[in-house]
């Protein structure tokens, strides 16, 4: 993640718009009333999810206050939290933005940005993390807390506030995926359902995996224990690691063992989980 501070102090208003995910506000508003257009019982939902705001930040923040609000805490309390957070750090809309394209680009059965933006938990879950991170980080571990937990609730994903997340980030279907307190996902990871960055016992310190640029991970993988899965490289569904992965390799099995290698080419980006050519050795 940018030093938001940094990032706030130096940048133009032109910058500052672009930062906040004003470049994809007007594409995402104009999807909205084509979508009330077609379905106009749709009105009530994208009214109150897109065209009542006046910005990407503002939309994203209220979506997700109304998405995890509970009994204690409504839209009404959390939306201002979560609105502080991205006025305190720009980059949090920008990578939203950047995730929503992200999700355009390798999901098949998602050709626009308002779909993954209204309905796709595993991106809300990703949102939610990035401010409940940026909380952690400037010592209000207590409402990270509550966003973790909501998040878990509601969208069946569990990410600890102090794991690191980098842009462009996937989460197919999102549901049962779990990130431990020290992981580290890099730019450009994508990951489908049931996946685990966990640990292997009690101890203390850095203990979850760190997952580098490019990496795809199948459905079900557990990856456990502080090891580093390496530039490119590919997770199959249902393996279980136990130990580092050499970038653009194909790792697969319980304990997964190597396959074969690639070129330097991302499958995170080709969504490509077939064996093919990674079997030649």
């Amino acid at each position: 993640m940018w030093d938001c501070a940094e990032l706030a102090a130096s940048m133009t208003i032109r910058q500052r718009r672009v930062a906040a995910g004003g470049e994809a506000w007007d594409a995402l508003a104009a999807e909205g009333r084509d979508a009330v257009a077609r379905e106009p019982m749709m009105m009530r939902t994208v009214e109150h999810a897109l065209l009542a705001h006046d910005s990407f930040a503002d939309a994203l923040a209220h979506r997700l206050a109304h998405k995890l609000e509970d009994a204690d805490l409504g839209a009404a309390c959390l939306a201002p939290l979560l609105m502080e957070a991205m006025e305190d750090c720009p980059d949090i809309a920008a990578t939203a933005a950047e995730d929503l394209a992200t999700i355009r680009e390798r999901d098949p059965s998602c050709t626009d940005l308002l779909t993954p933006f209204l309905y796709f938990k595993g991106y809300q879950a990703i949102q939610a993390h990035r401010v409940a991170h940026h909380l952690w980080r400037h010592g209000r571990q207590h409402a990270a807390r509550f966003l973790q937990s909501r998040a878990s609730e509601v969208f069946g994903v569990d990410i600890h506030p102090a794991a690191r997340l980098g842009r462009r980030l996937m989460f197919d279907h999102g549901t049962g995926i779990v990130i431990g307190e020290t992981a580290t996902v890099d730019d450009d990871v994508s990951m489908l359902h049931a996946v685990t960055l966990g640990g292997t016992g009690k101890e203390g310190g850095e203990r979850h995996p760190k997952v580098r640029r490019g990496v795809l991970i199948g459905a079900g993988a557990k990856i456990l224990g502080n090891i580093e899965i390496g530039e490119g490289a590919k997770i199959g569904a249902g393996s279980i690691v136990l130990h580092a992965v050499e970038p653009y390799t194909t790792v697969v099995g319980n304990p997964a063992k190597p396959v074969g290698m690639r070129n330097t080419s991302l499958p995170a980006l080709t969504m490509d989980q077939m064996l093919g050519a990674d079997c030649s050795g």
